[in-house]
């Protein structure tokens, strides 16, 4: 049965803490809706209710960090990011601690809770902090795989999870690792490159654009700090242009992060779809894709853009 990624992300850390006892939860009174309680149901003296405190649970972790946990700091991304954002930069990734901060309900699809809970900047602003790792599973097989590749790797990691169920689009025997993309679908004309739920959008769009005749690549990119490199020059060489799909800000995001690439190693037309520099609001998640310029359609139709403007630079 397929789960959400906040579904996956509770079950997975509950497993994980009973094979490792230096996991340790801490949560800013929203166990229930980030799933942790699970954890809490389980490991009550592992468990630490802060309160909504995200700056002060920051501190907490570092020094839980400092003493050999493996702290996981559980709230919502919009307030571990722009709330918490110097405690985090200073306490946490300054040293490189092995602090995991689950960013829950991110995006705009967060249930209807609108602009003040949704997480628009934190990729940007996580991405920017040094020594920190970014990760953005697309689905619940990936999320579990995620948890359990981040609890191995010993430093900094900001965790995306979103609210709902999101089709799975990681392939039969895929094992996740941080720092490298994966190939969901071949394609030679146009690549769409997702993160997170936004890959599922991506491969839907293929399929729209398979139906006109357009050959098109879907590269998920799962880590969007450290980047994959490699794969993103490759899908620049051996297709004719890229769109980036994110729930997020086109500013500072997965976008920013693959024209970064670009623009250094392996020019190419290029569009970022996503949210163009504004906030979010109540609906439904259809409803907000849609509005936003994020559905499938919408996909589909930047990637017409980039084959055109690739075609005029041919024509010159």
């Amino acid at each position: 049965m397929v789960e959400s990624a906040r579904e996956a992300l509770g079950r997975t850390l509950v497993e994980l803490a009973r094979q490792n006892p230096n996991i340790v939860v801490l949560d800013a009174d929203l166990a229930s809706s980030t799933r942790v309680v699970y954890f809490a149901q389980e490991f009550p003296e592992r468990f630490f209710q802060m309160g909504v405190a995200e700056q002060n649970m920051m501190g907490v972790a570092a020094g839980m960090a400092l003493m050999g946990k493996i702290p996981f700091v559980s709230t919502f991304g919009v307030f571990a990011s722009r709330r918490a954002c110097d405690q985090v930069a200073i306490s946490v990734a300054h040293c490189r601690l092995n602090v995991k901060i689950i960013g829950a309900y991110s995006g705009i699809v967060s249930g209807n809770n609108g602009a003040t809970h949704q997480a628009v900047e934190d990729v940007g602003i996580m991405r920017a902090i040094p020594h920190m790792a970014v990760v953005d599973p697309a689905d619940d097989i990936e999320m579990e795989q995620a948890v359990r590749a981040i609890v191995a790797y010993p430093g900094p990691v900001y965790l995306r999870a979103t609210r709902d169920v999101w089709p799975r689009v990681s392939p039969e025997g895929y094992q996740f690792k941080l720092g490298r993309a994966v190939k969901v679908r071949e394609g030679s004309d146009v690549t769409l490159i997702g993160s997170g739920m936004m890959t599922s959008q991506c491969v839907e769009a293929a399929q729209l654009l398979g139906r006109e005749g357009i050959s098109t690549r879907v590269l998920h990119m799962p880590t969007i700090k450290p980047i994959d490199i490699e794969a993103v020059i490759q899908a620049a060489k051996e297709t004719r242009g890229i769109v980036t799909a994110e729930n997020h800000n086109i500013y500072g995001g997965l976008g920013s992060a693959v024209a970064e690439v670009l623009v250094e190693h392996a020019p190419t037309s290029m569009i970022r779809v996503g949210l163009c520099d504004c906030y979010g609001e109540c609906g439904t998640n259809a409803e907000l894709l849609h509005k936003y310029g994020m559905s499938p359609q919408h996909i589909a139709e930047a990637a017409h853009y980039v084959l055109e403007k690739a075609a005029r630079l041919l024509r010159r």
